[in-house]
């Protein structure tokens, strides 16, 4: 998409151009038809992205499920993430050479092919293996399904088009840990990656039937060298991450040594793709203030997010006994606000402005996070729900303002270099969350049940050590109940340590938000492009009144 949209620095000759061909819009009704399928297809990830945490406890029991250690959670979703991440502007690319529609059945077909795979996984390292290509399939299905749509609709009826889109990635966040939790509570672990399967039979059929197969006249150049740094780059600092907690230590040379060189893979992609013409991230647009800290934010509140959410599955399932699915009602409340939060931002961002709903918001939401630093074994569990509702519904008033506020920052020509760059910081944030969250609480829970292992066997001790889920099935097997006591300790302070750090990444979120969308207070009518005549928030009300539809619906 950015190479469509921006010139060349120095125009070389080159052959004559293929004619762009004529776009043919689609009736009505069948625009409404396309959408809806394109609604289902996207269902499977927005399912996806919140269903394998409500599984995590099964997956941790060695009876129940495969015995996955913290370290191998942390893999199964960071895998995931990293591939969805790594490959996504490749994914657009082959779509503009071979046709969207091409490219989201492809997407589609491998999706379910590794969801099967992972189903029946019998180690560990299969379901990691099978994440990791559900992540390759997501990859190519998500940009594909974003071309189409903005192929089939006319510039005005788009934002009506992806505004639908979002509303059903809401409905998707709520249902996946209820869906997971229905299907735990009757079937095996697996089945919460084998109802993927029926989805794509059925998704494919409708999308090979009614989406037409558009293509760019312009195809994109793939970019090896970005995706070898970028995805190593990445892989490598999670792996160092995600090393430390199970060494309980920095200072082993694997984890320092793997960090050390993501960075500079990390460092060596941004100088590559600052040489290239039409690069598929562009850090250009990361000099532009309000756009750079808008991304940042973002980013930070995905970490906070994904952090959080790894050891608060572990606290309702582990150390509080809830099934998945009553732990999946009791987190419920949070997914609906986030949903209900967002229509709230985008009014109040209208009378006042983004930065101080969003930047209050998120500050809100970090209390709420750090207010998890309070609860134990015995707080009356209604106050989960209630902070959850609190949290959920102040992240629903940072996400969809900001991100509407950063792209419409850039001129509609680099809407699309914005995106890719919009959707990189998400999903980095993302793969960091996962393993910054599980590493602390690894590196916490191992340094406080140290003390209560004395006296226990080898191999005993060895599996108490790695996470609260073995040590009570060591409880369990050797009838050692303060064992079980002492490992649900160990994990509640892990929790809360946890829970402190979560709320200090979105409070640092909030402060690059607060400042990175500062009014421009310099003189001249030309220089205040961000707050319009010079009021706070002017620029904000301005783009909100620029992305309405031709009834005047916000989006």
């Amino acid at each position: 998409m950015s190479s469509a949209a921006r010139p060349t620095s120095t125009p070389a000759p080159a052959p004559t151009p293929t004619p762009t061909p004529v776009r043919s819009v689609p009736p009505p009704a069948q625009r409404r038809l396309i959408l809806g399928v394109l609604v289902f297809s996207q269902l499977l990830i927005w399912l996806d992205g919140t269903i394998l945490s409500t599984a995590f406890e099964t997956l941790s029991d060695p009876v129940r499920g495969l015995g996955a250690t913290p370290g191998q959670l942390q893999w199964a979703t960071g895998a995931y993430t990293l591939a969805f991440a790594g490959l996504m502007f490749t994914g657009g690319a082959l779509g503009d050479r071979f046709g969207h529609r091409n490219t989201l059945l492809a997407g589609m077909a491998l999706f379910g092919a590794a969801s099967a795979l992972a189903a029946y996984a019998a180690t560990p390292a299969q379901l990691i293996a099978g994440r990791a290509v559900m992540g390759v399939g997501a990859a190519l299905l998500v940009p594909a399904t974003m071309a189409v749509v903005s192929w089939t609709f006319e510039p005005a009826e788009r934002p009506a088009a992806f505004g639908m889109l979002s509303s059903f990635a809401g409905v998707g966040i709520a249902a996946g840990p209820i869906l997971a939790g229905a299907l735990l509570a009757a079937f095996w672990w697996g089945s919460v990656f084998l109802v993927n399967v029926p989805v794509v039979v059925i998704g494919l059929g409708f999308v090979a039937r009614y989406v037409p197969n558009f293509r760019s006249p312009r195809a994109r150049r793939l970019d090896p060298a970005g995706l070898v740094l970028s995805t190593g780059g990445l892989g490598l600092l999670a792996y160092g991450l995600i090393r430390a907690g199970q060494d309980a230590s920095f200072s082993q040379p694997p984890v320092w040594g793997c960090t050390a060189a993501g960075i500079v893979l990390i460092a060596a992609f941004v100088v590559t793709e600052l040489r290239i013409a039409h690069p598929s991230f562009d850090p250009r647009l990361l000099a532009q203030r309000r756009f750079a800290s808008g991304n940042v934010t973002l980013m930070m509140v995905f970490l906070a997010l994904t952090a959080g959410s790894f050891y608060l599955a572990f606290y309702l399932q582990g150390a509080r006994q809830y099934s998945p699915f009553q732990a999946s009602l009791l987190g419920l409340p949070g997914a609906l606000g986030v949903v209900v939060g967002s229509p709230i931002a985008v009014r109040l961002a209208r009378r006042t402005s983004v930065r101080f709903v969003s930047s209050v918001s998120l500050a809100v939401a970090a209390l709420a996070m750090g207010a998890f630093a309070l609860f134990d074994a015995t707080t009356p569990i209604a106050w989960y729900s209630a902070v959850m509702v609190v949290q959920g519904t102040a992240i629903g008033m940072v996400i969809a303002p900001v991100t509407s506020a950063v792209l419409g920052s850039l001129p509609l020509e680099r809407s699309g270099a914005g995106s890719a760059v919009n959707s990189t910081l998400r999903q980095t944030g993302s793969v960091l969350g996962i393993a910054v969250g599980g590493t602390i609480t690894s590196i916490v829970y191992r340094r406080s049940i140290d003390g209560s292992l004395t006296g226990l066997p080898d191999q005993a001790r060895d599996q108490a050590r790695v996470s609260a889920e073995l040590a009570r099935h060591v409880a369990a097997a050797t009838h050692d109940a303060r064992l079980a006591e002492a490992a649900d300790t160990a994990f509640l302070h892990a929790m809360h340590v946890g829970a402190l750090w979560t709320a200090g990444f979105a409070l640092a979120g909030a402060a690059i938000l607060a400042i990175g969308f500062r009014p421009d207070h310099r003189t001249g009518p030309a220089k205040r492009t961000e707050g319009g005549r010079g009021t706070p928030g002017g620029a904000d009300r301005a783009a909100a009144r620029s992305r309405r539809d031709p009834k005047g619906t916000p989006w």
